[in-house]
Parts: structure tokens; C-alpha cells; sequence
């Protein structure tokens, strides 16, 4: 008996001493993909940081009659986001027919101009509702998508004018505060060149105008926490097009983050799902090349978030599609998954970023506790070498796009030396959309 005494005081002595089994930190919040929810498993071993999960108004309430009616599975999905350390965003959009004098799903809903607690609001009980019912479990709600695509053109969501946007974005901004004090609102996702292509001014411009001449609005930051982009196709936008529109909302007085909802190049060329008259043609290779290059722009541009549109694509193909997703239908990855799990995993902590923009190339700086990651990349159609200080003190790592780790040693002056693969520009019309594959050059404080 005293033996087996002995023996457990040892194994509880022994325990007590052995260092504890390390944790495995959450997703960073910053990273998300959209529609991941389609995909948890994929999501969580991406370490994908949040979620965006549409709730349409005309399917929560397709008659009025009482009816309110929620997919078997939303809750579920919300609750195993949370378990995975991932955040689901909400974005509330669609008018039912029943709800509104106009068009139906893009129409302004019938009671709008009414005070936010009048039962005569429809859109404001709407959204009362849907931020009650997740109070806790859900607090960032996007407050419609891309109303800056006018009703005449193809893909309008919205078709009341910007003072009736700005009207729903108020509204939903008071309903949901007081449903819950830790609602962020987040404006609409913005396209930006549909309004270039016809020759307007910024929907966002035109928001803000219309919102200042509001008494209330300032008060109230304009009725949004968050502005919103979604931008594709051509990395460099990315930096300039939320360098701009910080201006925006700077010229207001203004101090809201941004975030980058969508974004992600489709390629034309995976086999399974061929897309045939693109607008760019991208390879599945640039596309891998875009979501790094992208999100390491938004990072230098001051953006909070980003998210890559999206994680899977649909499981039933349809002909001539552009598909976005990081997933085939089929469950089989494509190159761009791998390049997102290099900004999960390499990206992640990141403190302070600086960038460098050369003719040539880009760096872009990430401090992060304990590392330091650098994202170069070369912008034309030739391969350029750089020579880079390496940071005293540290231990380097080279990885390519995908992931795969390659030796790297300093020079005898303390320099490393690479060399960035040109940029595929094959369209003279173009240009180079994406810029060359990039490398992630990881320096970890304190040698092994």
C-alpha cells in the first residue's frame, strides 16, 4: 500500500513539474473569408479570424402575417464560429414585397421616415429583432451590400437613393444601439468602380454630403462604426483605393476604421471549374499571388480587417461562372488556400506595418510580437533582386506563396540577397493586374 502510495505522490510530483502542454492561440480576428461557415472544418484549420453570414429580410420574413422564420441551422453555426474563436458578421439586406411600395428585395421599406421606436418602421423592427436575438453571440452588422451599383445597372441590391441609404443606415444604427449597446454598424460594401465607370462621385462622397447637412449625424459619427470595401482583380488598388477613401472620411471629421469585406482575383484556368470570358485572365497561381499581396496592401493602408471572398464555392457549378472560393465544390483546395493560410499563419499579430513602394517592387513591414515578417513582391513584368539588412538577433525563415520553406543566409555584411519573380502581364491593355509571386521573409527574435 505504501508502495503504491509512493508511486502516485511521484506521478503527481512528476506532473506538477512537467511544463505545461502549449495552447494553441485563437484565429487572429483580423483575417476572415467569407461564407465560412460552409465550411468549419476548412475554416477552423485555416485559422480563418471572422465570418460574414447574410440574413436576407424577404426569407426571415416572407409574409406578414407573424412569421419569423430561421434556418435550422444558423444558430449552430453562429455557436460552432464561436467555439473556433471565429467572429460571424451579420449583414441584414433584402425588403420583402409585403414591406416595402417599391421593388421587391431592393425596395425602400414602407415606414422608413418614421421615428426608430414607431411599430410603422418596419426595417427598424427588423432589425431590433435580428440584433436582439444575438445580442452576445453576434455584434457587427452590415447594413445592406454594395448600394452603389445603381438601380439601372446589373446587380443592383439597393434602389432607393443615397438620402434613403442614409435613412436605413440611421435607422438600423438606433434600433440596433438600443438592442444592444455593443452593436458595431457597418456601412455597406462599396464597389468604387461602378461609379467610376459611369462617371459619378464616390457613393461614399455622396453619403457623407447628404449625411452632414443631418443636425444629429455628427453627434453620432455619421449613424456607422465601420466603412466598408469590397475590391478584386488588381492588388494595387487595394492601397489606394483605402489610402482614398480614409481620405473621405477624413475630409468629415471622421475617425472610423475600414475594413476590406471582399476580396480575391478569380482564375479562369482550374481545370474543374473553367471560367470563360473573364474579365482578367488570372491563373490559379496569381490568384494565390493576389490574396497575399492584397491583404499585406490593406494592412499598410491602415485597413482593420480583411476578408477574401470566399472560402468555398457553391456545390452545384454553374456554366460560364467566375468562382471565387479557396474550396472547389468538391472539397479539393485550390493554390489560394495555401497563400491564405501564409497570411493566417505569417500575417497574424501583426503590431505596426510600413511598406515600401519602389517602381520595381513592393516591401511590406509587419512587426509582430517576438518576429518580424517582410511581404516583397515584384510589380512588372521583370524579376528584380533586393538586397535586405537582416534584423540582429534573429533567426530567418524564406517562404514562397504556398508555404513551402527555402534556406536563407545572411552575407557576410549582413544582407540577404532575393530575387523576385517577374509578374505574369500577358495583355498589353492591362498591364500587370497582379503583381509577381511574393515572398515571406519571417525573422524570429533570438537564435536557436
Amino acid at each position: 500500500m505504501r508502495r503504491w502510495m509512493n508511486s502516485l505522490m511521484a506521478l503527481a510530483l512528476l506532473l506538477e513539474a512537467a511544463p505545461a502542454r502549449a495552447q494553441t492561440p485563437p484565429p487572429d480576428l483580423r483575417f476572415g473569408a467569407v461564407e465560412a461557415y460552409m465550411a468549419p472544418d476548412r475554416a477552423a484549420e485555416l485559422r480563418v479570424g471572422w465570418d460574414r453570414m447574410v440574413v436576407r429580410w424577404y426569407e426571415r420574413q416572407p409574409d406578414h402575417d407573424g412569421q419569423w422564420i430561421v434556418p435550422g441551422d444558423e444558430a449552430q453555426r453562429v455557436e460552432a464560429a464561436l467555439a473556433a474563436g471565429r467572429e460571424t458578421v451579420m449583414l441584414l439586406m433584402g425588403t420583402p414585397p409585403w414591406a416595402t411600395d417599391g421593388t421587391p428585395i431592393g425596395g425602400v421599406p414602407r415606414g422608413l421616415y418614421l421615428p426608430a421606436d414607431d411599430p410603422g418602421n418596419l426595417w427598424a423592427t427588423f432589425v431590433r429583432r435580428m440584433v436582439s436575438d444575438y445580442a452576445g453571440r453576434v455584434n457587427h452588422w452590415i447594413i445592406w451590400n454594395e448600394p452603389d451599383i445603381a438601380p439601372q445597372d446589373f446587380g443592383a441590391q439597393f434602389v432607393g437613393a443615397v438620402e434613403d441609404y442614409y435613412q436605413l443606415l440611421k435607422v438600423a444604427y438606433q434600433a440596433a444601439k438600443r438592442a444592444n449597446p455593443q452593436a458595431v454598424i457597418h456601412l455597406a460594401g462599396m464597389t468604387h468602380w461602378h461609379d467610376v465607370v459611369h462617371n459619378r462621385p464616390s457613393y461614399l462622397l455622396r453619403l457623407l454630403q447628404v449625411a452632414s447637412k443631418d443636425p444629429t449625424a455628427r453627434r453620432n459619427k455619421f449613424y456607422f462604426d465601420v466603412a466598408t470595401l469590397h475590391i478584386y482583380f488588381r492588388s494595387e488598388s487595394v492601397f489606394d483605393l483605402i489610402t482614398l477613401y480614409y481620405g473621405l472620411l477624413r475630409r468629415y471629421g471622421l475617425r472610423q476604421p475600414i475594413w476590406l469585406n471582399e476580396t480575391n482575383a478569380a482564375p479562369y484556368d482550374d481545370p474543374q471549374l473553367p471560367w470563360e470570358g473573364p474579365m482578367f485572365r488570372l491563373t490559379m497561381s496569381q490568384q494565390a499571388s493576389f490574396v497575399i499581396q492584397a491583404t499585406a496592401l490593406a494592412l499598410a493602408a491602415g485597413a482593420e480587417r480583411v476578408a477574401v471572398y470566399k472560402l468555398t464555392n457553391p456545390d452545384v457549378p454553374y456554366p460560364g461562372g467566375d468562382y471565387y472560393g479557396l474550396y472547389r465544390p468538391d472539397g479539393s483546395a485550390r493554390p489560394a488556400a495555401e497563400a491564405w493560410r501564409a497570411v493566417t499563419t505569417h500575417f497574424a499579430g501583426v503590431r505596426r506595418t510600413t511598406y515600401a513602394a519602389q517602381r520595381s517592387h513592393y516591401i511590406v513591414r509587419l512587426e509582430r510580437p517576438g518576429a518580424v515578417t517582410r511581404v516583397l513582391w515584384a510589380r512588372r513584368d521583370q524579376a528584380v533582386t533586393v538586397r535586405l539588412r537582416a534584423t540582429a538577433g534573429t533567426t530567418a525563415a524564406l517562404y514562397d506563396q504556398f508555404g513551402a520553406a527555402y534556406p536563407l543566409a545572411a552575407d557576410r555584411n549582413g544582407y540577404y540577397s532575393l530575387t523576385l519573380p517577374a509578374a505574369e502581364c500577358p495583355d498589353p491593355a492591362t498591364g500587370c493586374v497582379v503583381g509577381g509571386a511574393p515572398w515571406i521573409l519571417v525573422e524570429t527574435l533570438g537564435r536557436r
